[in-house]
């Protein structure tokens, strides 16, 4: 007997309070403690650099779906932290025989978690398997819960399910109160005055990606007037949470380039470093849902394979008005750098 997605939809989201409360309580005994135990690295894998706080949610993830999802619908978890990046439940099934792709993180946003100085989210992206063409595209339910600071007393979280439109729920965590929310994209068809982003979290091409940031904005809005801000940023480093402030209106535009640099780190004898991969953008669904545009740099659907190590880039605007204003300032911004897969 297999499941439809549909009855996937809970036993994820009690997944995602498990893993959330679990998070919170090592971050609040760490606190207590005065401890900063958990950024330790605990083990160092070929797509990024896992910490003390990301074990936390390790062997919940795989005893939850092995017990509750397996024996009724076999699968294909894709995280890190697994052998290969994958695992086939329940044990011994083979790939091709699994009914869903199942891709996570199970904690987005770890190096501001840890430190407490923003929330983390946990993502989570379900697609019928496929075989290995499964991408991005093909995810047909999709769920993101807040993991907030310890001083934090409300959390959200959202989920849809391909073509029925989007859930938000906001948890207090001092009263257990669940309660409906309403989340909209900025309607405004400028960046003037809103946030408008491009990523640059880590050392490596930072002054390549604020070059191709101060050629767009000032191409978009004019030059700087003296005592004025065209526009602001945020360099919230979770996707799932830059996902989160395009759908609740906060930002209007942010673009990850980060795997375009590769060529140009390459050049100078330097590697790469960390990018977005899979596991980050797999609750794009929801933002799409609600009308964010999400694309590639070829201002075409974000399609990487459900795996974790691919490195992504991608583009989100608010509304169609802010992407008929950025999109093609950008695109000439690559293109001038030959930055384009297509000019690769």
């Amino acid at each position: 007997m297999s499941q439809n997605i549909e009855a996937l939809l809970e036993p994820i989201r009690r997944l995602q309070v498990r893993i959330r409360d679990a998070v919170v309580a090592a971050c609040e005994q760490a606190a207590r403690e005065q401890s900063d135990s958990l950024a330790d690295i605990a083990e160092e894998s070929e797509g990024d650099t896992i910490y003390a706080v990301d074990k936390v949610s390790e062997e919940l993830l795989i005893e939850f779906f092995e017990n509750e999802i397996a024996p009724t619908a076999p699968l294909l978890l894709i995280a890190e932290g697994l052998a290969g990046g994958k695992m086939v439940l329940p044990h011994g099934t083979a790939e091709d025989a699994a009914q869903w792709r199942i891709i996570m993180d199970p904690i987005d946003g770890t190096r501001g978690l840890m430190y407490q100085k923003r929330s983390g989210w946990i993502l989570t992206g379900v697609a019928p398997n496929r075989g290995a063409e499964t991408n991005l595209q093909d995810i047909e339910l999709a769920v993101q819960t807040e993991i907030p600071l310890v001083k934090q007393h409300l959390c959200d979280t959202l989920w849809c399910i391909r073509g029925q439109g989007v859930q938000v729920e906001r948890t207090n965590r001092l009263t257990g109160e669940r309660s409906p929310l309403a989340l909209r994209p900025s309607p405004t068809r400028t960046i003037a005055h809103g946030y408008a982003s491009v990523v640059r979290f880590f050392p490596g091409a930072r002054e390549e990606l604020a070059a191709i940031d101060e050629e767009v904005v000032r191409s978009a809005l004019g030059p700087v007037q003296p005592g004025k801000a065209h526009c602001f940023e945020d360099q919230y480093a979770s996707t799932g949470g830059q996902l989160y402030e395009l759908m609740c209106g906060h930002d209007r535009f942010i673009a990850d380039l980060r795997p375009l640099m590769e060529k140009q780190m390459a050049q100078r004898g330097l590697a790469l470093g960390l990018c977005c991969h899979p596991y980050d953008l797999c609750t794009e669904l929801i933002a799409r849902e609600l009308g964010v545009i999400v694309t590639d740099e070829n201002n075409q659907p974000v399609s990487a394979p459900l795996l974790v190590e691919p490195d992504i880039s991608w583009i989100g605007y608010a509304n169609a008005g802010v992407r008929e204003q950025i999109e093609p300032l950008l695109q000439d911004a690559l293109n001038k750098r030959g930055l384009l897969s297509s000019q690769a």
